[in-house]
């Protein structure tokens, strides 16, 4: 399975521009996690995924894997909405699905220009479908295009990671937005490393903030992963 693809790089640069970041960098480790190239598929998966348990979505995924063979815009675009609900969704992200499968299958929405567009412009081409917001766009620069700058404002374990990371107990917009610079043009890598500090127990961050001014000046090599 591909994973985001970073190295030392950027964890070099990371390092450099935050202290407390390279801490936490080096605490953690590497961090591996899976992206879906298939933008479209990435796409799907994402509507699928709003706001159910995980083993409901795989459910749902595996059911229209059944139906469709492939998930592909012709396929889901063939099927009518409420084809689509039967696999266990609400007639709400059918009609979603149906409706970005459209606009695919259509080209009204041309995925392979992604690649030679800046993030603003597939954020609001992506955003501009129903049931797909900005973070989901954001994410799906992410872990389908691998934008390599990308902190989302709207990702609540993000601003929980930057809490934890800076001992703050609330997060302004304007502090977010300057720490947000201060990863740039890395802040893709800095995201991992903030989600992984907020699934983190506070026991564990605490033990981290004791260790920071033995760790600050000792960075160990990264492989690219």
């Amino acid at each position: 399975m591909p994973v985001f693809d970073y190295g030392e790089t950027e964890l070099r640069h990371l390092r450099r521009k935050d202290k407390k970041l390279a801490c936490a960098i080096e605490q953690i480790g590497p961090i591996e996690r899976a992206i879906n190239p298939d933008l479209f598929t990435a796409l799907i998966h994402s509507i699928v995924g709003q706001q159910i348990a995980t083993k409901a979505a795989v459910t749902v995924w595996n059911r229209l894997l059944e139906r469709c063979g492939e998930i592909t815009p012709q396929c889901l675009y063939a099927m009518d909405a409420a084809e689509i609900q039967q696999c266990g969704l609400s007639m709400r992200k059918a009609r979603y699905i149906h409706g970005a499968s459209r606009a695919v299958a259509m080209q009204e929405l041309v995925l392979e220009e992604f690649p030679s567009l800046p993030d603003a412009e597939i954020i609001s081409r992506l955003s501009a479908l129903d049931g797909i917001g900005v973070w989901t766009a954001e994410m799906l620069l992410i872990f389908s295009l691998q934008r390599p700058d990308v902190v989302s404002w709207g990702d609540l374990a993000i601003r929980r990671g930057m809490m934890a990371l800076y001992g703050l107990s609330s997060l302004t917009r304007t502090q977010f937005d300057n720490y947000r610079k201060r990863y740039s043009p890395y802040g893709s890598v800095a995201s991992l490393y903030l989600w992984a500090l907020a699934a983190r127990k506070p026991e564990a961050m605490n033990h981290a903030a004791d260790r920071r001014g033995k760790m600050a000046g000792s960075p160990s090599k990264q492989r690219r992963i």
